[in-house]
């Protein structure tokens, strides 16, 4: 049974170790479709309301949500979910 301590020859051949004191940067997140997707969210919500149709009302609010959370910065600062805290 292999130790966690006991290193993989094929780490150790050819891959010079890698001792890096400061981690890789994560890279950014890309905002890909985040503006189309809170316009359509924002567009279905109006239709729906105008409408009086519960479900595009619906749908229009988790499109919103969708594209609100694609543009929310505070969750890369975080380095991960934006939001509150526990407690």
């Amino acid at each position: 049974m292999p130790q966690p301590d006991d290193e993989c020859p094929a780490d150790s051949e050819g891959q010079p170790a890698r001792h890096d004191l400061h981690p890789a940067r994560p890279r950014p997140r890309r905002r890909t479709g985040a503006w189309p997707t809170l316009a359509a969210g924002l567009a279905a919500l109006i239709t729906g309301v105008a409408l009086a149709e519960g479900l595009l009302i619906a749908t229009g609010l988790v499109l919103a949500g969708i594209g609100v959370q694609l543009l929310d910065t505070r969750s890369e600062a975080a380095g991960g979910r934006g939001g509150r805290g526990p407690g």
